[in-house]
């Protein structure tokens, strides 16, 4: 059977890093897009691009903040309105604010909960209502390498919700599993942008321009689910499941 054709895609999260690397790949392959985020003139700036480049392409944008959970819905809809409809929807906004439990950071720990899975809640929510109505689309949970075992210090929380991320996926991928709707939840590896420029000795890091390349081509796919890069990913998961906790302490 041949793939599906995504031809609107929703970016969470779109105004730099993974999400504006997506926005790329994906206007490349001709997909109109709706971009949202809470930095509006990077949006612009990023659109303007992306249809000087690509001007076939349609690309609607959106101020956003995640954390705002009715103008997720309301942006969702104004999306899928102003397209016709939405047929992919890439959960990617997040945060990576943190530090180890019990040093007075509550407020930046909680910030990273509430971003990182109670905001993607919200999105999942949403995005879901607009596929079942259609009884069509496709649910992207960019989630992480990290959410496969608990995180140290400042990456604790991060883990946590990611792991959070990662579940709630795979609970509504077998609520749809009958249906037309696909789930995909996405556990990249470490790819350098700006929520971890500063951060030094990431274990087979790669530059944005690949990894977002690799992000595209496995969320075209639409797996249940997706180490990216596949390698070394795909070999390194299963052993970084039960490494035990002190090898673990030594490389994260």
């Amino acid at each position: 059977m041949p793939r599906t054709v995504r031809t609107n895609v929703l970016i969470t999260g779109a105004s730099s890093g993974l999400g504006a690397g997506l926005a790329r790949e994906f206007a490349a392959r001709g997909r109109n897009l709706a971009l949202c985020a809470r930095r509006l003139d990077r949006l612009e700036t990023l659109r303007e691009e992306l249809v000087g480049t690509y001007p076939g392409v349609r690309v609607a944008i959106h101020s956003l903040d995640v954390n705002d959970h009715a103008a997720v819905f309301r942006t969702f809809r104004s999306f899928a309105s102003g397209l016709g409809q939405i047929d992919r929807v890439v959960v990617n906004a997040g945060s990576g604010r943190g530090a180890p439990i019990g040093t007075g950071r509550f407020d930046a720990n909680k910030e990273t909960a509430e971003t990182n899975f109670v905001a993607a809640l919200a999105q999942c929510e949403a995005a879901m209502e607009l596929f079942r109505e259609q009884n069509a689309g496709h649910l992207v949970a960019i989630s992480s390498i990290a959410g496969l075992r608990g995180g140290r210090g400042a990456a604790g929380v991060y883990a946590a919700s990611k792991a959070g991320l990662s579940t709630l996926a795979e609970g509504i991928r077998m609520d749809v599993a009958d249906t037309p709707i696909r789930v995909t939840t996405i556990q990249p590896g470490y790819i350098r942008t700006e929520l971890n420029e500063k951060a030094e000795g990431l274990p087979f890091i790669v530059d944005a321009e690949t990894g977002c390349r690799a992000l595209a081509r496995a969320i075209e796919r639409e797996p249940a689910s997706a180490y990216v890069p596949g390698r070394p990913w795909r070999l390194i998961a299963p052993l970084y499941r039960v490494a035990p906790t002190a090898l673990l302490r030594r490389f994260t």
